[in-house]
Formats: C-alpha cells, sequence, structure tokens
C-alpha cells in the first residue's frame, strides 16, 4: 500500500489514479475528512493529517511501502520560503518518525538553484533537507505545470487574451498532471536505493500560443496569447490577491524563466510523458 498527498490537487490526484491502475492499493493523506470522500468510493484507505503535524503524519504513513508526498504552499505567510522552511522540518520528523521505506516528492526543474528562482527555492531547500530521510528518495523535478493555465480560463473566455509574462512565441517545457503522477508511481513502485533525481516534461516543447491555439478549439472562441512586461508580474499576483512578499518571488519565479534559469540539470536523461496539449487542457476548460 502506498500513502499519497495531495489528492485534493491535481498531482496527487494523477498519482493516486495511476497507482490504482496498476493494481495498488492507495491511502490518500487528506486535511479534512471530506476530501476523502470520492476516494473512499475508489476503495482507498483515507488517513486525515495535516503534513506539518509530526505525529499525524507519521501515523498516517505507518505500514505504507512508500509515499509521495510535496511541499505545501502556506496562504498568508509574510516570509512565505520561511514558513515553507518550518514546514518542511516538521515533515521530516514525521517521515523519519514513521520509518518510511520509500519517498517519491515532487520538485522543480531549476531546483538545483539556491536562490534566483522565486519559489522553486523552496524546493532546493527541500531535496537538501530530505535527501537520506529513507532507505530510498526519489526527487521527481517536473516542468512548469500546464494546469497553471486554469487560472486564465476565464479571463480568456471574458477577453479573448491569454495573458503570458514571456515571449508567447517562445516554446519552453511544460508537462501535465497526468504524466506527473504516471512518473511518480512508477518511481514509488520501482524503490531504487539511494537518492535519485527524476526530470518529467511533456511529450514536447509548448508555447503561450500554442496553448492559446488549443483553448481556441476547446472554447469555440478565438484566443489570443498575449505578452505582459516582466516588470508588471508582482502588480498583477498582488492584484490576484498575494501578499507583496510572495508576488514578489512568484514576479522573480517568470523572470527566471524568461532568462532560462528554470532548466533541467539532466537534459539527456528527461522522462517525457505522452499526453497531447489537448487532452491535458481539455479539463481545465
Amino acid at each position: 500500500m502506498f500513502a499519497v498527498a495531495g489528492v485534493s490537487g491535481h498531482t496527487g490526484a494523477a498519482t493516486a489514479d495511476a497507482l490504482l491502475r496498476q493494481g495498488e492499493k492507495v491511502r490518500v493523506l487528506v486535511r479534512k475528512e471530506e476530501q476523502g470522500e470520492p476516494w473512499l468510493r475508489r476503495h482507498c484507505e483515507v488517513a486525515v493529517a495535516d503534513l506539518g503535524d509530526v505525529d499525524a503524519l507519521a501515523a498516517a504513513l505507518q505500514g505504507a511501502k512508500g509515499a509521495w508526498l510535496l511541499l505545501p504552499s502556506v496562504p498568508g505567510a509574510v516570509d512565505l520560503l520561511a514558513a515553507q522552511a518550518e514546514l518542511l522540518a516538521k515533515m521530516k520528523a514525521g517521515l523519519k518518525k514513521a520509518a518510511l521505506k520509500t519517498l517519491v516528492f515532487l520538485s522543480s526543474a531549476g531546483a538545483q538553484h539556491p536562490a534566483g528562482t522565486g519559489p522553486i527555492v523552496a524546493l532546493h531547500h527541500a531535496e537538501k533537507v530530505l535527501a537520506g530521510v529513507a532507505p530510498s528518495v526519489t526527487f521527481l523535478r517536473a516542468a512548469y505545470f500546464l494546469e497553471n493555465w486554469g487560472s486564465a480560463v476565464l479571463q480568456a473566455m471574458d477577453g479573448g487574451e491569454l495573458p503570458h509574462f514571456g515571449h508567447v512565441h517562445l516554446k519552453f517545457q511544460q508537462v501535465g498532471a497526468h504524466d506527473i503522477g504516471e512518473a511518480a508511481a512508477r518511481a514509488l513502485i520501482e524503490g531504487v536505493a539511494g537518492n535519485r533525481f527524476i526530470e518529467v516534461t511533456g511529450r514536447e516543447n509548448w508555447s503561450a500560443e500554442d496553448v492559446a491555439a488549443v483553448f481556441t478549439s476547446l472554447l469555440k472562441q478565438p484566443i489570443k496569447a498575449v505578452e505582459r512586461p516582466l516588470d508588471s508580474a508582482k502588480h498583477a499576483f498582488e492584484l490576484a490577491g498575494m501578499n507583496a512578499s510572495t508576488a514578489a518571488l512568484y514576479a522573480e519565479l517568470y523572470t527566471a524563466m524568461a532568462r532560462g534559469l528554470v532548466h533541467f540539470a539532466h537534459p539527456k536523461q528527461l522522462i517525457r510523458g505522452t499526453t497531447t496539449l489537448f487532452d491535458a487542457l481539455k479539463p481545465l476548460v
């Protein structure tokens, strides 16, 4: 049986689904009992545990062959990186208390860099902290999530524009949750000893214009990709509800992407998914 966190989000749900399709037993970790109800119907175990609660996390992992975990955001944190570092320390304590055998942890392209990549810096720190926390530790570095485009669907429907902080014609590495889940399930089942990195991206590279073309097809209306200046990103994120420090972090991320800093450390060993851009974006619409 494998424990899977984050099933209320895209990658956790995709990982649990991939394990179930391969005949594995799954225990989902949720913060609220009602979040586990859809998974009970799929014959999963449900454990209610906050990843920052050492004892609850350890109890939720008892008896599991392995676990898929991720580093949650901390809504409202004045200093997001500091808050996530504190959360990570508690997660490590819970993992050690559970004596987990196999850990697969969601990281990101660019996590090899200690600074300059916005919120990805927290994942650089996570890779250092969690190395060796179990006999088998895999850090799954994923490309930019295709699901991130979901936040722009309503704006695209209303105004016919898909905003992007960067060159709209530039193709870059992106990946959908389905392909992340497949890679995560495979890594959990393999349980290779030691620490390792797996880097995952989509079946090909896509631009914002490619995404807009698919949205045009899905929405049955013309959608145009529109470049937004990088120096306007912070203000845009603040308008979306982020506090100033968190907005600055995400603005730094898009600047890092534009400068090529968010890249894979081992590009010749990349795992490429199989999902088409159309199939990845369709659930968002």
